[in-house]
């Protein structure tokens, strides 16, 4: 049984449970970006106290999540990385008009492992090959479809470093899948979000991509069109809040 499936299981069983008063008001299913993980759980949490049931939330990559609502998954609020699939998602019809809105923006990353000494300016044309040494692999999400991985190919291509390191690409299923791979040693570097970086001790920043190098790092979020759930756009609107985006910020997002 997939993540989401076990996820709507226990909204529905949560509702059920609730007395006939509340019924109605169950939580709402949100998709979002796997680097939202801490802050969306501590919007969630904050919303919670507000004295609204707290949203069930699937994480995964961007790409996972749009196939996902494409497939007809149940879902009330989708949060993406990037715009493409956003825009893949609306294209399709499955975003509720007016609802569509930027929330956060990001950074992108070159880190190692925390006891790693390897030293980078990130610049046109740097030793990232040399860098990774004989046999190293760089990591990075699926740059062919995973928002964070495409970022990354398009600073790799820009900075005209893209052919050298091609082959040695480790493609992960998601951005913090990709972390890992650096927090536990099993690729010398890899390239993340600045946020991801923040909240793994067991990494450091070794550089940070110019802006200019990657298109502009841009959360979108909007509610879905099949949802029926009167939570889910409250929820919604609270994400676009002064409060919540109080809460981005002290895990290090932008704004918007």
């Amino acid at each position: 049984m997939t993540l989401l499936r076990l996820l709507l299981l226990a909204v529905l069983m949560l509702g059920s449970a609730l007395p006939a008063s509340a019924a109605a008001a169950r939580p709402p299913l949100v998709l979002a970006a796997a680097s939202l993980q801490e802050t969306l759980s501590a919007a969630a949490d904050a919303w919670a106290r507000h004295g609204h049931p707290r949203p069930a939330i699937s994480f995964a990559a961007s790409s996972a999540l749009a196939r996902q609502i494409e497939a007809g998954a149940p879902a009330d609020v989708f949060v993406s990385a990037d715009e493409e699939w956003m825009n893949d998602v609306a294209a399709k019809g499955f975003v509720a008009p007016g609802t569509r809105a930027p929330l956060v923006s990001n950074s992108l990353v070159l880190v190692a492992p925390a006891g790693s000494r390897i030293r980078l300016a990130i610049a046109p044309h740097f030793p990232l090959a040399q860098a990774l040494g004989p046999g190293g692999r760089l990591a990075m999400a699926d740059p062919d479809s995973v928002p964070a991985g495409k970022y990354g190919k398009q600073a790799l291509v820009r900075l005209g470093v893209w052919p050298a390191i091609a082959a040695r690409v480790v493609r992960a299923e998601n951005v913090r899948a990709a972390l890992a791979f650096v927090a536990r040693g099993a690729a010398p570097l890899g390239i993340v979000y600045g946020t991801d970086a923040r909240v793994e001790p067991a990494v450091r920043v070794v550089g940070v991509f110019p802006a200019t190098s990657h298109a502009p790092i841009v959360y979108p979020l909007a509610r879905l069109k099949t949802s029926a759930n009167p939570e889910a756009e409250g929820f919604r609107r609270f994400l676009l809040s002064s409060e919540a985006r109080a809460i981005f910020a002290h895990f290090g997002f932008g704004t918007g």
